[in-house]
């Protein structure tokens, strides 16, 4: 990394001491940025690791990542990455049909369809298909009687949600040019916003289990603030970043997702910590005294790419670049990134050695839009 900024950010001080890189805190080598993310992916396809099946939630967040760092470099290992995991998949969603989750694989289907030159090389029908039925059949969690601790009674109950369907959801419209499809994702996105969203805080409960209940102990954290967990908001924003780029600039809810988008991405430069990297309980930083990489992954794709598309000030460039520096410092030398919080739903610790291939995705996602930074 070019030693021209004499300011350094000391890795120690959250614990990614692993590496021992000292970090300029304004200094982007892109040429660096893209062999880092390319270490990422070489490392991460010869570690293949899923939470129930190649085609869940977790592949399908790390192969988002492969995508958008295939459209901002076009170097031919992501696509052959994205290529081969699509046919070995046979090109199908995972089976749950009613959840979220396991139609996140198909963004990386979708984007392939739309890059590939040759005509019928992809196979998007077990996608429309899985959406129909998501969209248009009934289940529980539409009827509002699946009642459980977490209250699934709307079909995207938990924050997460956001990023899995959402993207696929406006990317399939934008392909088929069927824009029904638009409108019932925003009545769920709705029904998910109106539940889980803190309107004080302009963050998101990862479900009604830490929606702020008074004094519940169970929705607060020992300093009293809410349980606000990173990676959950840094789905939800990274998400958002995925739609408002495929989504219609006439989409009569635009400005709705803009203004969501703006005020989460304010709330988060206005909590990031002084190393860059947020901690995995966003109020509450003292609970696990370092960064996390999949949460802060996330967000500084979200904010890079408000800045790069005009909705976040240029200003907060240094900030932003910050993040970055501190995420590819948890980067070991074989390409794993490391301190990734493992498989979730609330703040927990993380370590140098924990990873997981949705950290990758989201270091991916980080770097497509850093190496877009003026």
């Amino acid at each position: 990394m070019k030693k021209t900024i004499l300011l350094l950010l000391a890795v120690t001080l959250y614990s990614c001491s692993v590496t021992q890189k000292a970090v300029a805190v304004q200094s982007i080598d892109k040429a660096e940025v893209k062999a880092a993310m390319i270490k990422a992916l070489e490392w991460q396809e010869a570690h293949p690791i899923f939470a129930i099946h190649p085609t869940d939630w977790t592949n399908g967040a790390y192969y988002t990542g492969v995508a958008r760092a295939h459209h901002t470099t076009r170097n031919m290992m992501y696509m052959a990455a994205l290529k081969n995991q699509a046919v070995a998949n046979n090109w199908q969603p995972f089976k749950r049909l009613y959840h979220a989750d396991d139609v996140a694989i198909s963004y990386s289907y979708l984007y392939v369809s739309e890059n590939e030159k040759r005509r019928n090389f992809a196979d998007l029908e077990p996608t429309k298909n899985f959406l129909d039925a998501h969209l248009y059949e009934d289940n529980n969690w539409k009827a509002g009687t699946n009642i459980s601790k977490e209250d699934k009674t709307i079909l995207w109950w938990w924050c997460d949600a956001l990023f899995m369907a959402p993207p696929v959801i406006n990317l399939y419209a934008k392909q088929t040019e069927q824009p029904k499809y638009l409108d019932d994702m925003h009545k769920y996105y709705m029904e998910t916003y109106n539940r889980l969203y803190d309107k004080d805080e302009n963050l998101f409960a990862r479900d009604m289990r830490y929606v702020w209940q008074g004094n519940a102990s169970d929705s607060k954290e020992p300093n009293g603030k809410k349980i606000f967990w990173s990676r959950g908001n840094g789905w939800v924003i990274g998400g958002l970043a995925l739609l408002l780029e495929d989504l219609p600039k006439d989409y009569k809810h635009r400005d709705f997702y803009v203004n969501l988008y703006k005020e989460m991405a304010s709330k988060l430069l206005k909590i990031q910590p002084e190393d860059g990297l947020w901690r995995t309980s966003l109020l509450s930083p003292e609970t696990y005294n370092h960064g996390e990489v999949s949460g802060s992954g996330f967000h500084t794709f979200a904010l890079a790419w408000g800045i790069n598309n005009g909705l976040v000030d240029k200003k907060h460039t240094v900030a932003v670049k910050k993040a970055w520096n501190a995420i590819v410092a948890c980067q070991h030398d074989d390409g794993r990134v490391g301190w990734v919080q493992n498989i979730g739903a609330f703040p927990e610790p993380a370590s140098a050695d924990s990873w997981q291939n949705f950290g990758t995705g989201a270091f991916l996602l980080a770097g497509s839009e850093i190496l877009k930074l003026d």
